[in-house]
């Protein structure tokens, strides 16, 4: 009789252990009532324009926590300063998932720092979310399962669209760009050779420029020298109004495309002048908030709404507001899909694995979708070009696919 009791209570322990809470499987800083995640932003050094983002993903989560959380969870983002230098990126990651026990690193800013931190996040099985950078490199599912692309198109596929649209209008036309030299910039050459293919070298003059410079000023007036037609600028928004302003002055006139990582009024086209910038094109996925077709359009309004409410005091035209606030809804839609199941591992699995998700400040049509095999969250854009006073959209969604 004793030895059935012993037997009965050892199977009663085994069933207890398996039957443990999912609670108890959760990633670091997941508690009841929190969920603590970590990213890198430039909030100092030579891109702080780009810090926009990550101002806006805290106003985002305010607002979300505001209206209770995700399953009664609040957000917890802790956003560290990098100073867009890849060791200081290395360095701050290491704290946030070490000794600050972030669950996972989202929509960290760069493609150098998202590097950086690449195989030290993938090594320990740490997600790395929706990060922000458009290189076509954080689409690697097989070599970094733990990486998944950010939530816009990749500069490869954009350098593809720009580089079909020159061809269209001049078959013969030569190109000259400007980008900065590192894998952001470089990801661009790699998207005008996939069309050019042998033609590329024929075809195309580069220039590059460290983000250290002072200014492009001479690079730009060595693409002019070349004759070329047609100039794609690959830059940050500081060397990106430099450019803009440098080829107005030197009276250069031609096919102007920018990077739609620069096309921001505040911090690009009003330091180079409105007035020198018309004719600019770049792409567009999201809405703009000062497109006045938008102003009836309720999830416009909402958005309004929210930077009123959570940020009154920013300038409403930087459009990384808007990447913000469809990047924290991109997260808060993984989550919510992870339930309570809270492991990394089911972070991960649940942000590899959303379903035609139209996010409310993108264009219509333009759906967020990935899967196991598929780590490009968006695919599709749209044309636009400067008028002197707001961007206008032109022609139909675009898909920079081989």
């Amino acid at each position: 009789m004793v030895r059935r009791l012993l037997k009965g209570s050892v199977l009663c322990a085994c069933i207890a252990v398996i039957a443990l809470p999912a609670w108890a499987q959760n990633a670091p800083g997941v508690t009841d009532t929190e969920i603590k995640i970590g990213q890198t932003m430039p909030y100092t050094g030579p891109v702080t324009a780009f810090s926009t983002l990550g101002k806006g993903e805290i106003a985002y989560f305010k607002m979300l926590n505001d209206q209770g959380g995700v399953n009664g969870r609040k957000i917890n983002l802790l956003s560290l300063d990098d100073g867009y230098a890849p060791p200081r990126t290395v360095e701050q990651t290491r704290k946030l998932v070490e000794q600050d026990g972030g669950a996972f690193i989202f929509s960290s800013i760069g493609t150098a720092a998202n590097t950086a931190i690449q195989r030290y996040l993938n090594s320990n099985k740490v997600p790395q979310l929706y990060i922000a950078s458009g290189a076509s490199k954080f689409g690697n599912y097989k070599e970094f399962p733990w990486t998944i692309g950010g939530i816009q198109a990749t500069f490869r596929a954009e350098a593809r669209i720009y580089a079909r649209q020159i061809l269209k209008e001049k078959p013969n036309a030569k190109i000259a760009m400007l980008y900065q030299n590192d894998d952001f910039g470089r990801d661009y050459v790699l998207g005008l050779k996939d069309v050019l293919g042998d033609k590329y070298a024929d075809t195309v003059t580069e220039a590059t420029y460290e983000f250290t410079d002072a200014t492009v000023d001479s690079q730009v007036v060595s693409l002019q020298a070349t004759g070329a037609d047609a100039l794609i600028l690959v830059a940050t928004p500081k060397f990106a109004a430099q450019a803009i302003r440098k080829v107005y002055d030197i009276g250069w006139k031609p096919m102007f495309y920018i990077t739609n990582v620069a096309i921001w009024i505040s911090t690009v086209l009003e330091p180079a002048g409105v007035d020198k910038a018309v004719g600019l094109m770049s792409s567009v996925y999201v809405k703009d908030p000062a497109d006045p077709g938008w102003d009836s359009d309720p999830d416009m309004k909402a958005w309004k709404a929210w930077m009123t409410k959570y940020m009154p005091e920013v300038d409403p035209r930087d459009q990384n507001y808007v990447n913000s606030y469809n990047s924290g809804m991109a997260i808060v839609q993984a989550l919510k899909q992870a339930g309570n199941d809270l492991s990394r591992d089911n972070i991960m699995k649940q942000a590899a694995n959303i379903k035609d998700l139209q996010l409310p400040m993108m264009l219509p049509g333009i759906k967020m979708n990935t899967s196991p095999t598929d780590y490009y969250p968006i695919e599709n854009m749209q044309m636009m070009r400067w008028n002197g006073k707001q961007w206008v959209r032109y022609g139909d969604l675009l898909s920079g696919a081989l």
